[in-house]
């Protein structure tokens, strides 16, 4: 396989980049493709684009081979630039390598490996045995990286990548004191949580939160405002909803919640010492326990996650305490937090719970990366710093 920098690129290259954006793009034009990376190819021929594919969701045709199929004979001799290696196993569809060297592709432009074991180097190497040139452009690895954290979190480190989400006022307030918190934001900001929620493979809270908000957790296609080549990429998972998760020490949740009521997949996470589901009057919903007899355990949580249900990104929505149980223990991937321009008093209910913190030095540090104006409010995109 050949390395080549931008600044390298041979002159008869020199619309390489825009080729691997391209893919890159279409890869991100999808929300999620749990427990799969997303990912887009563009097929090139005599310097022309041919055909575009991407990979809308598990079970569906992986971009090579939708690009492939939209092709035809004119991939033959073509350079398809993708935006992960291409996969080497049999899943719930073939080999992306035997298709592409089946199509008789004479280059496959990447800019990275596959880490998962089933497909790392493997790909690649197929391709390279049947003649076909490999190269990885290197100057596009860490955008390529971005666009699937969390299958990369899973893969690479068994856990989801957690980004949480966390709404408030100026003065730092989730509701007033009387617990009113509708709406803190306004629609703009509601309709991009939509978003967030359609992009993540489970959206997790906290049974106090069930208990006071009685929320659904669900996604709500009509309110993402997605143009409608956005629908056409996610039309498949916009029909699969994540799966929702509770952690509920005790199983308090209530048998007649909005939670268990709405369409879609619950699982709540509780202790070696609750009740059984059936017994708490709970239908509609599986059981995991995960924990000591005192409280539900966050990274055994986050490992089971991953492990058995596959998930790549957790969307955490939840009240001040278990906000702050995340953050304290350092499982926090993703800040996002939207400002309202208003004021709700010093006696509101504070974001979070974060008792303790002595010094300065303690104190937890973030790196904003985005600021984004929705409509009145102001939505920020921040990394936790380690001190």
């Amino acid at each position: 396989m050949e390395y080549v920098r931008n600044s390298d690129l041979k002159p008869s290259w020199c619309d390489w980049p825009v080729h691997m954006q391209r893919a890159l793009d279409l890869a991100e034009s999808v929300l999620t493709a749990c427990p799969n990376p997303r990912v887009g190819c563009v097929l090139v021929r005599d310097g022309q684009v041919i055909s575009e594919g991407w990979h809308s969701a598990a079970g569906a045709p992986h971009a090579e081979a939708m690009a492939l199929e939209a092709a035809g004979p004119a991939a033959r001799g073509g350079v398809a630039f993708v935006s992960l290696e291409p996969c080497a196993h049999h899943g719930k569809t073939g080999p992306c390598s035997e298709a592409l060297i089946a199509a008789g592709v004479a280059t496959v432009v990447i800019p990275m490996q596959d880490p998962h074991p089933a497909v790392s180097g493997k790909g690649i190497a197929q391709l390279e045995e049947a003649g076909v040139e490999v190269i990885m452009m290197v100057d596009f690895e860490n955008a390529a990286r971005v666009i699937n954290l969390g299958f990369l979190s899973r893969v690479e480190r068994g856990r989801p990548r957690v980004r949480m989400k966390l709404a408030m006022s100026l003065d730092g307030r989730t509701a007033l004191s009387n617990g009113d918190s509708k709406w803190i934001t306004d629609g703009a900001s509601r309709s991009d949580v939509q978003l967030l929620r359609a992009s993540s493979s489970a959206v997790l809270t906290g049974v106090g939160t069930v208990l006071a908000d009685d929320p659904s957790l669900t996604v709500r296609p009509d309110e993402m405002g997605l143009s409608a080549d956005q629908q056409r990429s996610n039309a498949l998972n916009l029909q699969n909803p994540p799966l929702r998760v509770v952690l509920d020490s005790a199983l308090r949740t209530p048998a007649q919640s909005k939670l268990l009521a709405a369409q879609g997949r619950v699982l709540i996470y509780t202790t070696a010492s609750a009740q059984s589901a059936e017994l708490a009057g709970l239908k509609n919903c599986d059981l995991k326990v995960a924990g000591s007899e005192a409280r539900v355990e966050l990274l055994p949580v986050l490992e089971s996650l991953a492990s058995e249900y596959h998930c790549n990104d957790i969307l955490v929505e939840a009240g001040p305490t278990l906000c702050g149980a995340f953050l304290r223990a350092r499982l926090v991937d993703e800040l996002i937090v939207y400002v309202a321009p208003k004021l709700m008093g010093s006696d509101g209910k504070a974001l979070l719970d974060l008792h303790g913190i002595q010094t300065m030095a303690d104190t937890p540090t973030f790196e904003v990366i985005e600021t984004q104006q929705l409509e009145g409010d102001v939505k920020l995109r921040l990394l936790p710093q380690l001190n």
